[in-house]
């Protein structure tokens, strides 16, 4: 199954009563895809997972796959540090009609390596959905192995990674063990280009909300050969890659959203909106990529 090489990790626009807007969502999903997303995830750690309700999850796969249709593959954030809950929301999300899951190595209960194993056996044989793994040990605190991701390319459905250890050496030993057909996305925008270079699949994204055009140029040359020009683009587009995360993930680039005429709105407690100088730096950031 072919994912795609650009997809992005979509916020969740929320209205001036901190409601999930549907509407703005929709119009969000429409616009990523056409500058640059392939695919997009809904309801991931850059939507606010941790705060937004099963209900809210299972109507935004719905609206955001009616959205962009065909064209573009939606894969919905189910994952939990609850199996259980996990399975079920999972099994919920199969009538919404979205292409796939995505699931996050178990974060706070700190599982051994078997224990992340099952989590994700048991989720993935709950429905016939293809499953993305996603592994971020700085923020589950537990670091899904090689081995494992080995061991879990066995079951049928279980068929990419995002990867977002930061460790080129450990994302080698993947490409070096995995089948050839198991895709691995890179988890990190600024490590996109070192990643494709080591024979992944593309970028689950986070800038792409603002640069989607300027990183399907690179990646898009990339593949065709011209490394010069992906890496031009690479040096190009690092400042944006590491100046959104100022402030903690989604603050910066839901900020950068809304200066584009696109409503995202402000984040959920425990979020807090960016400062006015973190907005500052932000506005000036973009526009000097944009100017180049």
């Amino acid at each position: 199954m072919r994912l795609g090489r650009i997809l992005t990790a979509m916020v969740t626009p929320m209205n001036d009563n901190l409601e999930v807007d549907y509407q703005e969502a929709r119009r969000l999903a429409k616009y990523l895809a056409e500058h640059g997303s392939d695919g997009i995830v809904v309801a991931g750690t850059t939507g606010e997972s941790p705060t937004l309700s099963g209900e809210e999850k299972l109507e935004l796969f719905k609206v955001v796959k009616e959205a962009v249709g065909k064209n573009v593959i939606v894969f919905a954030g189910i994952g939990s540090n609850s199996t259980a809950a996990s399975v079920a929301l999972a099994r919920k999300a199969v009538d919404t009609g979205v292409d796939g899951l995505m699931a996050v190595v178990p974060y706070y209960n700190k599982p051994s390596q078997e224990g992340m194993y099952q989590h994700f056996r048991t989720i993935a044989e709950a429905t016939p959905l293809p499953l993305m793994l996603y592994n971020v040990p700085g923020r589950t605190s537990a670091n899904l192995l090689p081995e494992t991701v080995l061991r879990l390319s066995e079951i049928p459905n279980i068929v990419a990674l995002k990867e977002a250890v930061g460790v080129m050496d450990q994302v080698s030993e993947l490409k070096r063990i995995l089948p050839e057909d198991f895709e691995v996305y890179s988890g990190d925008d600024s490590l996109t280009l070192p990643m494709l270079a080591l024979g992944c699949s593309g970028i689950i994204s986070v800038a792409s909300h603002v640069i989607g055009d300027e990183m399907k140029k690179m990646t898009d040359a990339w593949f065709a050969g011209d490394t010069k020009t992906a890496l031009q683009w690479h040096l190009n587009l690092m400042p944006v890659f590491k100046g959104i995360f100022i402030t903690a993930n989604p603050v910066p680039i839901k900020y950068l959203v809304n200066t584009l005429g696109l409503k995202a709105g402000k984040v959920r407690l425990p979020l807090v909106d960016a400062t006015p100088e973190e907005e500052r730096f932000l506005t000036e950031l973009l526009q000097k990529i944009k100017e180049n």
